[in-house]
């Protein structure tokens, strides 16, 4: 290879040097070898050389030119592949007619952008996974009652099964990140429909853990107003990082009709 791309800072770049972490990765989409799959932020193709090796259909998007001609230069074979955009500001059903599976080590700066986004595509990709700060990764895979349980978890295990899988230590990158990281996977469940008004209960999930030591009848009076008799319901006495998923649908469809301004 015949030079280094240099990590930059404005991107959030840390590029992973170790081989065997880089194979795990690749390892997470086993079960989905013959899909087509879309890399982010592939860099300097550390992730990349492993999917290729097992046989994936696989497109790269990646922001920075200089990682580009590394990856054009050293990957031929994914020349046509490369797409040098933003992945936050892409189109993904241009790239691909039918379902498709994201992979990376994820920009930390913007890995909850990138899940949300995964999210517009949810019956689109059937699992996600990657590398990313282990204290993102645990928000995602927290449960009910847990202090990292939030408005990620909520919104991402409303549609996937998230597994923690491992702990990664903040020597094997260039540069060391400050922080450990930590490797995920989203598995699409079964949910097809909510039960509920999608929008509304998105509001509701953040309105709610946006004053998190508030209970439910404090932080949510602002949608549904202080005098509105619904807010006498027992629910209303718990905090929100009490709440299942189900129990959040619930929540919604109690104050459907009560919203302000809708």
């Amino acid at each position: 290879m015949s030079y280094m791309v240099k990590p930059k800072k404005s991107l959030g770049q840390h590029f992973l040097t170790d081989l065997n972490i880089a194979r795990a990765i690749a390892e997470t989409l086993d079960k989905y070898t013959g899909m087509p799959v879309l890399e982010v932020g592939p860099g300097m193709g550390v992730l990349t050389r492993f999917l290729l090796a097992q046989g994936h259909d696989l497109t790269v998007v990646e922001l920075d030119h200089e990682s580009v001609e590394y990856l054009q230069e050293n990957f031929p074979e994914l020349k046509e592949r490369i797409v040098e955009k933003d992945f936050l500001k892409l189109d993904l059903s241009t790239l691909f007619p039918g379902d498709f599976c994201v992979i990376g080590n994820y920009p930390y700066n913007i890995s909850s952008q990138i899940f949300f986004k995964i999210l517009d595509y949810k019956d689109r990709v059937p699992c996600c996974s990657g590398m990313i700060q282990k204290e993102v990764a645990e928000r995602m895979a927290a449960s009910p009652g847990s202090k990292t349980y939030g408005i990620l978890s909520v919104l991402l295990q409303a549609w996937y099964d998230i597994e923690y899988l491992f702990t990664v230590p903040e020597h094997v990158f260039n540069p060391p990140p400050k922080v450990k990281s930590a490797v995920i996977r989203m598995t699409r469940n079964r949910v097809q429909q909510l039960g509920c008004d999608e929008r509304l209960f998105k509001q509701i999930v953040k309105t709610a853990f946006n004053q998190r030591r508030k209970t439910l009848r404090n932080s949510l009076r602002s949608l549904v107003g202080k005098e509105c008799e619904i807010l006498s319901e027992t629910i209303f006495d718990e905090r929100p990082e009490r709440l299942s998923v189900e129990q959040f649908i619930g929540l919604t469809n109690l104050l459907e009709n009560h919203i302000i301004n809708q």
